[in-house]
């Protein structure tokens, strides 16, 4: 054990003291405290790396070295016994710096509590207890019950509490189950403890997936007992075999019948990701999960995989582990981390990422699935009032505003190598989009984004000035003030200023927000920009970004507006570059300008319609004589092979809107044909569905300026 102690950044350890060896090393702030927990391959090369740049670190471990007053590290022989080590130490010290994967909502389990005398079967949810037999977890409870209610046809366990069971031994009359035959009634002595304890045994050996031998034996006894002309019982025992075969009907078959294994996909953003697991014994689901995690610093997939796979196994029994883990990407030290599994389940395990084949589809299904939790889990955080105000004050204290901003608008410039360059503007109040005062804008210069970032600020700004001098801005109302236009009823398009300008970007898109800003002479609004890398926070003219903490409802709350302004402005560049590839199909037709090419796509809605026409068709377009009407006609008709122009428009990202022309609405709607998540039920059933998007009334304007 070495040490090196100091108060800052002072107590770096002196050159050449950290050994080369692989180790786990401790991060304590002044009051002793471990704060971070890492492990590396080289003490030295990784200990290093925290104290050679400062300003090339993430925010958050410039944070953690801000804190830390100590360092400290262990070496050890091998990978295999660092990650045990730094397993060990997380789970003792509970590191604040360290990442953290929390359950994303209260799973249930089915239990089975084979530690006590008379075991019980019940739904669970918690922390799990020593001597029980743990099944799921799965989706909802309800699923749960309606299995155990078909299961216990056949294996009658006791379900009863124990302030049931106990009185019904006292008066000596089982309970309602127990007149049903749906429970054995150990309580009065129908059965003795080893014979329900083999009943629960019997029970568990279904759920883990040993079926077959179960429908086979009570085949065999329903014909001999027919052939014994026992015909009670043997319709007794068909309708228990219907059971077990309803009770496997719930549960998915999606690999192979000796498939044992955990299917891990990750969906993450800057600040957050989301894991699903998806169980598979015996080829079919047996359960869902999922989890999320605030990310503490800049990590890769493969990290974040590591870090989930030690907190997952650790402490799991051998019997829960799979034989294989299949893992959207493998973790840095992949030999190491299927070691450290295999000596947990006292047999081999093997960790890969699935190429081809039904494993790969299954997981695609469930990357899709963690999508979507992620996609809830903001939707979630979002819906929060008490967050929401706590973001706005964040930014407030971040930025030294006044006041919190309570309106907030960003702006995106999207382009593809300068062509079709167009910008977006989304409104966010309350720390709730505003759909309906979105804007866009197709962008005239071409001199890149600072400059359109300028041009942008400058027309909406330059409009509501001219709104509000139009009307005068002195009047007692929104109304007289001209904010509110007469006839519609609804606030003109530029008529409210925000509190706060964000601008997708560094120092040099915020500094040219501001200089707009300023040529205008508008003192009252203040301006930063985004940086996506670090999540850095920039002020105009500053040198240094404003840095907010990771974890922060502030930041938070600003990538969001970024990324929905960035999601729009995508929308929209696609829309324009379809429409300019669809114009271009009819660049070979002679005699055909500008004008009527607009009118040919406007009257038939694509090339493949007008290619469709017949020359009287085409002539009844205003402006089409039927000589050009043939020209057009056999041209298009005459290509033999299907063109670009043919394809079908770029289809917007999951969360995008559909593309529109530049004087019609951009849809900006929830995401419309993907998965929804699958459920499981009780034994693993999965039924995945697919949602479309629904208009409503929080569907944007979208106006092009």
């Amino acid at each position: 054990m070495a040490r090196s102690a100091g108060t800052s950044l002072s107590f770096r350890p002196r050159p050449g003291s950290i050994p080369e060896s692989p180790g786990v090393y401790r991060f304590r702030d002044a009051h002793g405290r471990v704060i971070y927990v890492g492990k590396a391959k080289s003490l030295r090369q990784r200990l290093n790396s925290y104290f050679a740049d400062f300003s090339a670190l993430h925010p958050r471990t410039q944070s953690m070295l801000t804190t830390a007053a100590d360092v400290d590290w262990t070496v050890v022989g091998t990978e295999v016994e660092a990650l045990q080590l730094e397993y060990s130490w997380i789970k003792e010290f509970d590191p604040r710096f360290n990442v953290k994967y929390r359950d994303d909502k209260s799973y249930p389990y089915l239990a089975v509590t084979m530690g006590e005398d008379f075991p019980r079967v019940q739904v669970m949810r918690g922390a799990k207890r020593k001597g029980t037999r743990y099944f799921g977890p799965y989706s909802h409870a309800w699923a749960i019950r309606e299995t155990v209610d078909l299961l216990l046809r056949v294996f009658p366990v006791r379900t009863c509490s124990a302030g049931v069971f106990k009185r019904a031994g006292q008066i000596g009359r089982p309970c309602l189950l127990g007149y049903i035959d749906k429970c054995s009634a150990p309580c009065v002595g129908r059965v003795t403890p080893q014979e329900h304890r083999e009943l629960a045994e019997d029970f568990c050996d279904f759920m883990a997936g040993n079926t077959s031998r179960f429908i086979k034996r009570l085949e065999k006894e329903m014909r001999d007992a027919a052939a014994e002309q026992e015909y009670e019982r043997a319709a007794r025992l068909r309708d228990d075999i219907q059971a077990l075969q309803r009770a496997l009907e719930k549960q998915a078959v999606v690999l192979g019948e000796g498939t044992d294994a955990d299917v891990i996909a990750l969906a993450e953003d800057p600040l957050e990701a989301a894991v699903q697991v998806f169980y598979v014994r015996a080829g079919r689901i047996r359960g869902q999960r999922g989890w999320v995690v605030d990310k503490v610093e800049e990590t890769t997939p493969g990290e974040l995989v590591e870090q989930f796979l030690l907190q997952m196994y650790g402490e799991a029994s051998p019997e829960s582990m799979p034989r294989e883990v299949l893992v959207p990407e493998l973790p840095p030290d992949a030999a190491a981390v299927a070691e450290l599994l295999s000596e947990q389940r006292r047999a081999r395990v093997e960790v890969r990422v699935p190429q081809r084949g039904d494993k790969k589809a299954l997981m695609e299904t469930v990357g899709r699935n963690a999508m979507e939790s992620l996609a809830q889990h903001k939707i979630r955080r979002a819906s929060d009032l008490t967050i929401r105000s706590k973001a706005l004050q964040e930014i407030a204290d971040a930025l030294d505003l006044d006041q919190a901003p309570l309106r907030v608008e960003c702006y995106d410039v999207s382009h593809l190598q300068g062509e079709n360059v167009v910008a977006s503007m989304v409104v966010f109040e309350d720390g709730l989009a505003r759909k309906s005062e979105y804007r866009r804008f197709a962008v005239k210069t071409k001199e890149g984004d600072v400059a359109s970032i300028y041009e942008v600020i400058n027309r909406r700004f330059r409009r509501y000035l001219e709104e509000r001098s139009a009307t005068g801005e002195l009047a007692a109302d929104d109304e007289a003030q001209g904010l509110i236009d007469p006839e519609t009823g609804k606030p003109r398009k530029f008529a409210y200023p925000p509190n706060l300008v964000v601008v997708d970007g560094a120092g040099p898109q915020a500094a040219a927000a501001q200089r707009a800003l300023d040529e205008l002479g508008i003192d009252d609004v203040a301006v930063c920009g985004l940086a996506k890398r670090l999540e850095e926070v920039w002020l105009p003219g500053d040198d240094q970004p404003v840095i907010m903490p990771r974890s922060s409802e502030g930041l938070y709350l600003l990538q969001r507006v970024r990324d929905e302004a960035h999601r729009f402005a995508i929308t929209y560049h696609r829309s324009k570059r379809s429409k300019t590839v669809k114009e271009s199909a009819l660049d070979g037709v002679p005699g055909l300008g500008p004008a009527r090419r607009q009118a040919l796509l406007k009257h038939f809605g694509s090339v493949k319609r007008l290619r469709e026409a017949t020359v009287a068709e085409i002539c009844e377009v205003p402006g089409i004589g039927r000589s050009t009407a043939e020209v057009i006609a056999s041209t298009l008709k005459g290509e033999s092979t299907v063109t670009t122009s043919e394809a079908a428009p770029a289809q917007p990202a999951a969360g995008a809107g559909g593309p529109s022309g530049a004087d019609d609405p951009v849809e900006a709607g929830a995401a419309g044909g993907a998965d929804a998540p699958v459920e499981a039920g009780a034994a693993g059933g999965v039924a995945v569905a697919v949602s479309g998007e629904a208009a409503g009334p929080d569907r944007p304007s979208g106006r092009t300026e």
